[in-house]
């Protein structure tokens, strides 16, 4: 590698660090808490981001906003179990890469730089048989899907990311998915009939409303810092609770032994609860991303299904009618085979079932996933497993 190789690698080092550290500077909300959806950091620093750093390449600067906004999530996880933490700087000579700012090949990488591509080959020991670079990279079973590179004692290193495609689960090893209905009265419902109310955070919401309008009339500035404290209070309270459904959200999934939940797609959640408030629809979008993140280190996968009919069709026949749910209230009552149920669990096992209905087969034909219910699991094929004595048929009452 050239000296100006070098010098652009360091180039791209430095402009990484500059936007995770932007990103980090503009997390603060108004509210005074921080901001950790990758999205909405995205919307607040991406423009500024590219405007401010010297060519770095696009998927860099996300690559950078990702990096900042685990390390914030990081960090208010720490405020939330009560332990001190300062928000994080990025000091070290790293870049993250994937396929579109790298090509990487078996034997060398062409990365992006403000500078342009440096393309720099691999320095490998004279034997790799045995090694990991022989086991993932060589290998025609894996592909190698991103990079993170760093520079330490006056070296280049370059981590390579390799994946590969697992076989089908043996039928008797079919991971179980569990569903989560979103809604207003229920915040969340799981077809394992899991309830958490939304009652207390719509009450507090529409207090804290009522109290801040009262407040705008008086006018004063008293009146003013009155409404940013109260504001901060109940914007903590609210993500406090959200948190709180998160974790027991993922607790149900590790109890059933579930490794997949499916949520409705937000965009379908909007459309489908229009008259639901942008706090509302908020709401749901911090509850997936805390489930999301909490999920993850115990190997459980987060999908998002479409939620059109999930509201309409029995879950224990299939039977789609719109008076199967009479005047949208809590009961849900099949017109063909009498299924009676409460709506929102009914749905639940909807969204699970979309993603069961589409699971991959195994070799042996079957599908590879199954539905996680209160009294046990049914598969793709309708088979029924119950988990315990409670009763033999799907579609348990809460």
């Amino acid at each position: 590698m050239s000296d100006s190789d070098a010098e652009s690698l360091h180039a791209t080092f430095e402009e990484f660090r500059f936007a995770a550290n932007c990103v980090v500077s503009r997390s603060r909300k108004e509210n005074g808490y921080i901001e950790t959806s990758k999205s909405c950091l995205h919307e607040r620093t991406y423009d500024e981001v590219r405007e401010r750093t010297d060519d770095l390449h696009a998927n860099l600067v996300q690559a950078a906003r990702s990096r900042a906004a685990d390390a914030l999530k990081a960090v208010v996880e720490r405020w939330k179990d009560g332990d001190k933490a300062s928000l994080p700087t990025f000091t070290s000579d790293f870049a993250d890469y994937d396929n579109r700012s790298a090509t990487l090949h078996d034997d060398w990488a062409s990365l992006a730089t403000p500078d342009g591509r440096v393309e720099a080959e691999y320095v490998l020991p004279p034997e790799t048989d045995g090694t990991p670079f022989d086991k993932y990279v060589e290998s025609d079973k894996y592909s190698v899907n991103g990079a993170t590179l760093h520079y330490r004692n006056g070296s280049f290193y370059l981590h390579l990311r390799a994946k590969t495609e697992m076989d089908d689960a043996e039928p008797a090893e079919h991971p179980s998915v569990l569903g989560v209905d979103l809604g207003i009265e229920n915040l969340a419902v799981t077809s394992t009939a899991r309830f958490w109310s939304g009652g207390l955070l719509n009450h507090r919401r529409d207090a804290y409303e009522r109290l801040r309008g009262n407040l705008q009339q008086t006018g004063t500035e008293s009146a003013h810092w009155t409404i940013k404290g109260i504001g901060q209070r109940f914007s903590q309270w609210s993500e406090d609770l959200l948190h709180t459904v998160s974790k027991e959200l993922v607790q149900e999934a590790i109890e059933h032994e579930c490794s997949i939940i499916a949520f409705e797609n937000l965009t379908g959640i909007r459309e489908r609860i229009s008259n639901a408030s942008k706090f509302q629809q908020g709401a749901f979008n911090q509850l997936f991303e805390y489930v999301e993140y909490k999920a993850e280190p115990f190997g459980i996968d987060m999908v998002e299904v479409n939620p059109a009919y999930t509201s309409q069709r029995c879950s224990a026949c299939g039977h789609t009618a719109e008076g199967n749910r009479p005047n949208g209230d809590d009961e849900f009552c099949c017109g063909n085979c009498g299924y009676e149920v409460h709506a929102d669990y009914n749905a639940a096992k909807n969204v699970a079932w979309k993603h069961v209905r589409a699971g991959q087969k195994s070799r042996s034909g079957r599908a590879n996933r199954q539905l996680a219910l209160k009294s046990g699991t049914v598969n793709a094929n309708g088979e029924y497993s119950p988990a315990d004595a409670v009763s033999a048929r799907a579609g348990v009452h809460r």
